[in-house]
């Protein structure tokens, strides 16, 4: 069973923890500097700019397929799956 704990032996076990701790205690100096924080986008802006677009004729060719019917089997449905978790979409 747990013994009562005294209100002098938890102010001993926190002092010797803070005293563990690097500068534990002192306190921030009051100051007024403007922590602000900027952020550059046009960086990754760039980067999505010059993301490969989708090549036309592909995509037109896709279409015609999938219009076509030739593109309903088990096998080809199960390789565009494949290929839509290798190479995204």
């Amino acid at each position: 069973m747990i013994g009562k704990i005294q209100s002098n032996q938890i102010r001993e076990l926190l002092e010797e923890l803070s005293s563990r701790q690097p500068n534990s205690g002192s306190d921030v100096p009051n100051s007024d500097t403007d922590v602000s924080v900027q952020v550059n986008y046009a960086s990754l802006i760039d980067q999505a700019m010059q993301a490969p677009q989708p090549d036309e004729d592909v995509v037109s060719a896709a279409r015609v397929l999938l219009l076509s019917g030739k593109l309903k089997s088990p096998e080809k449905i199960r390789e565009a799956a494949e290929n839509i978790i290798n190479f995204g979409i």
